[in-house]
């Protein structure tokens, strides 16, 4: 006589360990999206970072031809583009700039949601992923003060003070509320200073650049 067995017990520890295996498997995944999530961002980072270098050369090479001046410094009738960042058009302080960038992708930061412009004749606030500083001087004037020189010359587009800017330009402000909104690279941004520097700052050391800048007229022109 063959024993008698239930198979009832196996089955039930069958379904369990697949459970479990399921469980982990979930789990597994999830990590492993949690750290290709992280070095893509940096990677993302560390590609706007270049960009803000290059921006910064084509900048310097700009004003070798325009007496030490930027676009946003001078008058459209003195071949610049002042008036029309004042009205919020942004793009066209980096119009003026074509041979220098060459590419409208350099001014496209890899961690927007934008489409970016394939070509300059395309380009336009849509296609911009970086804010101008209004009043940001020329290395190369000397006539500024060393204060002016920590203006923010360029930078990530997503930083808020909570005040809506006028006619797109935003006031620099030390508040506690002066901080990177979420939209780009997760509490962090890139921005290249007047002095060249191009820094990479969390909150804190955003709300820190601003307090050295509010004792200077700091206006940041976003698209």
């Amino acid at each position: 006589m063959q024993p008698r067995c239930s198979h009832k017990r196996t089955a039930a520890l069958a379904r369990t360990e697949v459970l479990v295996i399921v469980a982990l498997a979930i789990c597994l995944m999830g990590l492993l999206l949690l750290g290709l999530a992280d070095p893509k961002a940096k990677v993302q980072r560390i590609n706007c970072f270049s960009n803000l270098k290059a921006g910064e050369c084509a900048f310097w090479l700009w004003t070798g031809d325009h007496n030490n001046r930027y676009p946003m410094e001078l008058s459209t009738n003195d071949g610049g583009a002042r008036e029309w960042m004042l009205e919020g058009k942004v793009a066209e302080v980096f119009r003026l700039m074509t041979n220098e960038f060459s590419t409208p992708k350099i001014l496209f930061c890899p961690a927007d949601n934008r489409v970016w412009a394939t070509n300059w004749s395309q380009f336009d606030n849509r296609h911009l992923s970086y804010f101008i500083g209004v009043d940001a001087p020329c290395l190369f004037n000397t006539n500024f003060s060393k204060a002016r020189m920590s203006l923010f010359l360029y930078g990530d587009r997503n930083l808020t003070n909570d005040s809506p800017p006028e006619n797109g330009i935003l006031q620099l402000a030390a508040s506690q509320n002066t901080r990177w909104t979420a939209e780009l690279h997760k509490d962090q941004g890139n921005i290249c200073l007047a002095n060249g520097l191009v820094e990479t700052l969390n909150n804190a050391g955003l709300r820190e650049a601003a307090q050295a800048n509010e004792r200077v007229m700091s206006r940041l022109a976003i698209p």
